[in-house]
C-alpha cells in the first residue's frame, strides 16, 4: 500500500460515521435478507456500499477502488471482491494472481467454506511459484508465469456463478477453470449432479457435446476436438473424448442456460484454449429435478 493510500484511509477512519448512516445500513442489509422480495432503493444501497468501501480484510490499492467503483449497487447485495492479489515481475518471472471474496451472504458458513477455500488456493498458487523460481534460478534461470483471478459469469437475482482460472506459462501455456454457482435466494452452492434425477445426465450431456463437436468441426476447419468425426483423421485419435465426469465444471448462464467447460487441452489441441458448451434445455427436460435454475 502506498503512503498516500495510507493517508487516504487513516482521513476515511477519522471521519465520525453518523449514527442516521448506521440505520440507512442496516436498513439495506435487512432488505437483503428478505430474499429480495422487494429491491431496496438504489440511493439505500447506495450509502451502504459506501459505508463499507473499506471491509476489514480487502487490500485498498488503486486496483481494489476500480473494481469497487464498478461493482452495480441495484439488486441483491451479494457480491464478489478482489481480497488480495500476488504480484512478482521480475526479468523473466511473472505472477499475478487475484484472489476473490464473497461479501455479503446471508449464509455466513458457505461464505466463509468457499473464501477459505479461494484464499488458500490462491496462497498455494503463489508459494508454488516462488518455489520454482527459484529452483530455476539455482539451475541456472528460466521463463515462468503464472495468471489467476476470477471471472463473474452470472449475476442476477437469483444465480451467482464465479469462474476462477489459471494460467501456467513455462514453454508453453496450460489453462484451467474452476465454478461455483450459488442460489442467491436459497443461499445453497449448486453442484451439478443435484440438478438431475439420476446420473443419466452424464451420457445425455456427453451425447449432445459429441454431436456439437462434430458439428462444429464440420462446418470450421480451424475446429478440432479429440472424437471421432471432430476434424482429425481416426488413425490420429489417440484418446478420444467419451464422457463428461460427474462433477464437470459448469455454470449456469444468464439466460438459465447450462455451460459445461472443458479445460486446455482436455477435449480439444492446446490452440482451442478453454473450450464450452452450451446445452439445450429441450436436450436435459426429462433429466432435471425441475426447471428452478435450467430453462
Amino acid at each position: 500500500m502506498d503512503e498516500k493510500l495510507k493517508e487516504l484511509e487513516k482521513q476515511y477512519n477519522k471521519v465520525p460515521i453518523p449514527k442516521e448512516l448506521d440505520f440507512v445500513v442496516e436498513h439495506a442489509l435487512q432488505q437483503g435478507k428478505k430474499k429480495r422480495k422487494k429491491r431496496a432503493p438504489q440511493w439505500l444501497l447506495g450509502s451502504a456500499a459506501a459505508a463499507m468501501l473499506f471491509t476489514a480484510g480487502l487490500n485498498v490499492s488503486p486496483a481494489m477502488a476500480r473494481t469497487l467503483s464498478e461493482i452495480p449497487v441495484v439488486g441483491s447485495v451479494v457480491k464478489v471482491l478482489t481480497w488480495t492479489e500476488y504480484e512478482v515481475a521480475e526479468d523473466t518471472y511473472d505472477a499475478n494472481i487475484k484472489v476473490p471474496s464473497i461479501e455479503n451472504l446471508e449464509n455466513q458458513k458457505l461464505a466463509n467454506t468457499l473464501n477459505e477455500k479461494y484464499r488458500a488456493e490462491g496462497k498455494a498458487l503463489y508459494d508454488n511459484f516462488i518455489t520454482e523460481v527459484g529452483d530455476l534460478k539455482a539451475n541456472g534461470g528460466g521463463h515462468l508465469g503464472v495468471d489467476s483471478g476470477y471471472d463473474i459469469k452470472t449475476d442476477n437475482d437469483q444465480i451467482l456463478s464465479i469462474g476462477r482460472y489459471t494460467v501456467n506459462t513455462v514453454a508453453s501455456s496450460s489453462t484451467t477453470m474452476h465454478y461455483d454457482t450459488i442460489d442467491k435466494q436459497n443461499e445453497i452452492l449448486i453442484t451439478l449432479p443435484m440438478l438431475f434425477k439420476d446420473d443419466s445426465y452424464i451420457k445425455t450431456i456427453s451425447e449432445n457435446i459429441i454431436e456439437q463437436m462434430r458439428k462444429q468441426a464440420a462446418s470450421d476447419s480451424d475446429k478440432v476436438f479429440w472424437v471421432k468425426g471432430g476434424g482429425i483423421p481416426d488413425e490420429e485419435l489417440f484418446d478420444d473424448f467419451k464422457a463428461i465426469k460427474a462433477d464437470q465444471q459448469f455454470y449456469i448462464s444468464d439466460k438459465g442456460k447450462l455451460v459445461i467447460s472443458f479445460d486446455k487441452y482436455e477435449v480439444a489441441p492446446g490452440y482451442m484454449g478453454v473450450v464450452e458448451f452450451e446445452i439445450p434445455t429441450d436436450v436435459l427436460k426429462n433429466d432435471l429435478v425441475s426447471m428452478q435454475y435450467i430453462h
